[in-house]
């Protein structure tokens, strides 16, 4: 008799707590606030927020509109300096740019940041343009010899030969849209901000029109025995 009381009194209550777990295994599926198909914070689609955000504020993005400058650097340091509370290290670039229409400039700048030593050199070299007086080949018409600072360079017209010239001459010559010349550097330094700076006074100083033959051959003359 003892043992059937207790079970009639387990059965009963035990009955509810089945009855309850059924009813939660059975529950549908019920989204989430904000968005659909169970996804936090949005759709399935992926979209944060629901459909309550609008479009993007400002339109659709474009493009930003190519610059007429073609760029290259030609040199790009480190610079170290020291100051009370420690080193404090800085970038110095060196950039040449062109449209490759006869324009040319040179450019420096330096910044805590490469990037933006890079914009400055940009607009300093923007500053520093020279139009060339090229021919319809766009050659140039007589032979140039500058110098500046320790860079010495001489440009000649070379017909039919293409571009011959190196280190940081042939950056500003290719720039500058320049062929069938070739250049030589007669100093013994090979500093390449200095022979930039001079390849661009040597072809900003050109004259239009062709140059007497007795003064491109003394001209010829000095260079060598300066080389010498």
């Amino acid at each position: 008799m003892t043992e059937n009381n207790t079970q009639n009194n387990i059965a009963p209550a035990a009955a509810p707590v089945a009855q309850a777990a059924q009813g939660q295994s059975r529950r549908p599926f019920a989204p989430r606030q904000g968005g659909q198909g169970g996804y936090r914070g949005g759709t399935a689609g992926g979209s944060r927020g629901g459909d309550s955000r609008g479009p993007r504020k400002g339109g659709p993005r474009t493009d930003r509109p190519r610059s007429e400058f073609d760029n290259k650097i030609i040199n790009i340091r480190r610079v170290t300096r020291v100051a009370s509370g420690g080193r404090r290290f800085n970038f110095s670039v060196a950039i040449v740019i062109g449209n490759r229409k006869g324009q040319v400039g040179v450019g420096l700048g330096k910044a805590g940041d490469t990037a933006a030593a890079i914009d400055k050199a940009t607009r300093d070299a923007k500053k520093n343009l020279v139009t060339i007086n090229t021919t319809k080949t766009m050659s140039i018409p007589h032979p140039v010899e500058v110098k500046y600072s320790s860079a010495r360079l001489m440009i000649m017209p070379a017909p039919g030969r293409g571009v011959t010239a190196g280190s940081a001459a042939r950056v500003v010559v290719e720039l500058a849209g320049l062929k069938d010349i070739t250049t030589k550097i007669l100093s013994g330094s090979k500093n390449k901000l200095n022979i930039a700076r001079a390849a661009v006074q040597a072809l900003g100083s050109l004259k239009k029109g062709k140059v007497k033959v007795e003064t491109v051959k003394e001209n010829t003359a000095s260079v060598k025995e300066s080389a010498k």
